[in-house]
């Protein structure tokens, strides 16, 4: 499953013009295959309703949930990203809605009970301190369950704001992920990086509170 999911993945068309404010980089298709294949191991795809991807860039991720029959959303502030988000995904025969939204204003509708899992690869903050903060804050507004990509090193803060929020890491994956050269200053094709991803679960305290 996942060895023919990252090959699809491969496929899709990535930034055709990335901006490093951003920090818009491609997830490695072999990443994200490893993510979601593992999320719907566990069997949290298919507990929620839905999949959303913060910061979806090219839509990579939310894709990738889409070709494993889940409904995906994916939410980006760049339009360019978001137009070759909409054709990667017409090119995998896949429906997933992507809307232009910033993450800080962003407002879901949810149930009382949370029932959406999120998937991302918030920014690692090397341009802006801490933009990976707000991604995490937004998602466990109304999350179940959330895959997050962080850098290595991440996870005290990252266990902090989990336990302020309600939620415990259930799970941490370390890998060296290769990235391709993107900007001007890469001096090489692929640069291997650290990084860790995060399972956190919310609470079932929390859930119960989210009843009432």
């Amino acid at each position: 499953m996942k060895k023919e999911l990252e090959m699809l993945l491969e496929k899709l068309e990535g930034f055709s013009n990335p901006k490093i404010q951003l920090e818009q980089y491609v997830t490695p298709p072999a990443l994200a295959a490893e993510i979601v294949v593992n999320a719907k191991l566990i069997g949290d795809l298919h507990a929620v309703n839905a999949v959303v991807d913060l910061g979806c860039g090219t839509g990579i991720l939310a894709i990738a949930a889409a070709l494993l029959d889940v409904e995906a959303i994916g939410f980006d502030v760049d339009c360019n990203a978001l137009r070759i988000a909409r054709k990667n995904a017409r090119n995998m025969g896949v429906h997933v809605d992507f809307v232009q939204s910033d993450v800080r204003t962003l407002c879901l509708k949810i149930s009382r009970d949370p029932d959406v899992a999120t998937i991302m690869n918030p920014p690692f903050g090397i341009q802006v301190r801490h933009a990976d903060r707000p991604f995490l804050k937004k998602a466990m507004e109304f999350s179940r369950v959330i895959y997050s990509i962080h850098s290595a090193g991440s996870e005290q803060f990252v266990s902090r704001l989990a336990g302020e929020r309600g939620f415990a890491i259930t799970h941490l994956w370390k890998y060296s992920i290769p990235l391709r050269r993107t900007y001007s200053f890469h001096e090489k094709a692929f640069k291997y990086i650290p990084v860790e991803v995060f399972r956190l679960e919310r609470k079932k305290d929390e859930v119960r509170n989210a009843r009432r």
